[in-house]
């Protein structure tokens, strides 16, 4: 008799068993992403570079002040006297003592994707960009340019004295030293965000920012802004003038 039960309850477990592993291969051949908590790890984060796109739209606007230092506004319309508080060394640039630990992280991320990257540039003086930006001026009427003609044609991918975000110590030029392809900016501009760095002149916004696409520009903006600006394709112009329209 006892023999019988547990033959009986045996055979249940089984049919129940059965039942359900029946039950989750009809749900899966119906709706495969039915499953898909499955594969995915209770509180688990995804990078920038992972995150889809219908999840990075759902970020919401970061808590920050659109007068917080590692977002100040630097062009042509918001010119700066700015020093940074301290410089770091890296390498073979100074950058703003407050990102360099960001700035090597990013670094060596990048040169995971190609080793032959370079830190170009980094922080520059505001003395330093009125030699550069006088030397392409005068390069370009060696070329038979006017002066009017030449300074039109560096105005668009060197900013004048005081405009220049090399300023503020929180830019950055990385490049291979003979130039860099889109195919490989492309790649460091989805990583950037997961260092804090965003690439600051893209092709389809030059008419916003006011400088030429620059494949090698990148800026601090905090870990936060960057992958917010990345999800909604926003610059930094477009970034701050979102957060001050929410009273921040």
């Amino acid at each position: 008799m006892i023999k019988n039960k547990k033959r009986l309850w045996t055979n249940i477990l089984f049919v129940i068993l059965s039942l359900l592993v029946l039950i989750l291969l009809t749900v899966f051949l119906l709706e495969p992403n039915s499953l898909s908590f499955l594969k995915n790890k209770p509180g688990g984060t995804s990078s920038s570079s992972e995150m889809t796109s219908s999840q990075a739209t759902e970020l919401p606007l970061p808590q920050v002040s659109s007068k917080d230092w590692e977002l100040i506004l630097v062009n042509r319309d918001h010119p700066t006297d700015l020093v940074p508080p301290s410089l770091t060394k890296l390498e073979t640039v100074e950058v703003d003592s407050r990102i360099a630990q960001a700035a090597k992280e990013f670094l060596e991320a990048v040169r995971q994707i190609e080793p032959a990257e370079e830190l170009i540039s980094g922080y520059r003086s505001k003395e330093s960009q009125a030699e550069l930006y006088n030397e392409a001026i005068a390069a370009g009427e060696a070329e038979g340019l006017s002066h009017e003609e030449a300074e039109a044609e560096v105005r668009k991918q060197i900013q004048v004295p005081g405009a220049s975000e090399h300023q503020t110590g929180l830019a950055l030029d990385i490049s291979p030293a003979a130039g860099q392809s889109d195919e490989l900016a492309a790649k460091i501009s989805l990583l950037a965000p997961d260092y804090g760095f965003v690439l600051r002149y893209p092709k389809d916004k030059s008419e916003i920012t006011g400088v030429d696409f620059e494949n090698w520009h990148y800026r601090y903006v905090g870990k936060e802004s960057a992958r917010y600006m990345q999800a909604h394709n926003l610059v930094l112009e477009e970034y701050l003038a979102r957060l001050q329209a929410a009273g921040r």
